[in-house]
């Protein structure tokens, strides 16, 4: 499947925000068509402890904003980080801070040429007070995801809630999607498609490599929470571990580390969060990524260990059929004895391995920060002006 590949239940592709901005706004950011100001809503900032993926992706893009001039702000919960290139203030902690959010707008930030709402599961509901050009960032629809979170009553609000923030309340708004599968779940939620643009995620150039561990190192990276699945992978490790050998690491912290430690069995090391330069030699060195997450958008960590030539095995779900090419730079999994096959097949074979992970890299080389940057400037630009802000 090619970056650009169609995922949506109908034949055509959603754009990508340079398939439909004019090339004055793409190119130059003509004033005339560009926001100077842009205020990111968002849930935690990239300094939280909290901090995923979609945190990464809104630090990379404002971070990029800045540096081409625009102004920014992040207005988000818990800690506000000091040291950035951008402006950032929080609205208060992790769960109020969504009942101050308007108020810490208005009163901090006061006017903004761009709102970009970054809506994942909780909205803010930013185009019922907000009246300026506004934009919706989404990662992942979180449909399944609030009943494995939530019982019943609540998942169903939930549901409900997310449904009508995106398909009613930014009616009428661009909506940024960071994956053809994610597009896909917007329009079955009712977000028309023409209103979709692509925005990829990107991944840093990595520097110098190092050599693959001589002894089979498996690596599971990211927040250690419910839906990411590491308990399951535990149990599928104990069924490989006999036939491969190694070392299964899991990098990362969340509310599920305590319990997922006390269920590990030999052979498995707990390193919590790392630091970036640990983080790099880990991915270098591991023989492959394991993802068994059940949910995703992306899959931001694939593509950190596919431009280092570390190949992915995951489950076939959506998110990773956008970050996993199917047979070439991973393998997508569907069923756990599947899952179990093509991990002990990858380990016991250096040479498909190693084919594997050369086409990771090759294709982790087209999704760039600076490319990530340009496809959002491209839809802002065509925000702004849908707003109005385009005219003279």
């Amino acid at each position: 499947m090619s970056q650009h590949a169609p995922v949506l239940a109908t034949p055509p592709r959603p754009r990508t925000a340079t398939d439909v901005t004019a090339p004055s706004a793409l190119r130059r950011q003509d004033p005339a068509h560009a926001p100077r100001s842009i205020t990111f809503l968002a849930r935690r900032d990239l300094g939280n402890d909290a901090a995923g993926g979609s945190e990464l992706l809104v630090d990379r893009i404002a971070g990029g904003l800045a540096a081409a001039g625009h102004e920014v702000s992040l207005v988000c919960g818990g800690p506000a980080a000091e040291d950035r290139a951008y402006r950032v203030v929080s609205a208060g902690g992790d769960a109020a801070h969504f009942l101050r959010a308007r108020r810490t707008f208005s009163r901090r930030i006061g006017e903004t040429d761009l709102l970009v709402e970054v809506c994942n599961g909780m909205p803010y509901l930013a185009p019922l007070w907000h009246p300026g050009p506004t934009l919706c960032l989404v990662n992942h629809v979180h449909t399944d995801l609030w009943g494995m979170r939530y019982p019943a009553p609540g998942a169903a609000l939930g549901r409900r809630l997310e449904q009508w923030a995106l398909a009613g309340a930014h009616r009428g708004n661009l909506v940024i999607a960071v994956s053809g599968s994610t597009a896909a779940a917007l329009t079955r939620i009712g977000v028309p498609e023409e209103r979709i643009r692509l925005v990829h995620n990107g991944v840093e150039e990595p520097g110098p490599l190092l050599p693959k561990d001589r002894e089979p190192l498996f690596l599971a990276m990211g927040r250690l929470v419910e839906y990411k699945r590491v308990e399951l992978l535990l149990r599928l490790w104990e069924r490989v571990r006999p036939v491969t050998g190694g070392t299964l690491m899991i990098v990362g912290d969340g509310p599920e580390r305590r319990r997922l430690e006390g269920r590990a069995g030999p052979g498995v090391v707990f390193t919590g969060r790392v630091p970036d330069e640990e983080k790099h030699q880990l991915l270098c060195r591991s023989w492959l990524l394991l993802h068994p997450s059940a949910i995703e958008g992306w899959g931001l960590v694939v593509m950190e260990a596919a431009v280092r030539g570390t190949p992915a095995v995951g489950f076939d779900i959506p998110g990773l059929r956008d970050s996993v090419q199917d047979g070439e730079t991973g393998v997508l999994a569907r069923g756990e004895s599947a899952f179990v096959s093509a991990w002990c097949t990858l380990a016991l074979s250096d040479a498909k391995r190693d084919l594997m992970g050369r086409a990771a890299a090759r294709r982790a080389a087209d999704f760039t920060w600076r490319n990530t940057v340009t496809q959002f400037r491209a839809a802002a630009a065509e925000a702004f002006a849908r707003h109005g802000g385009g005219r003279a």
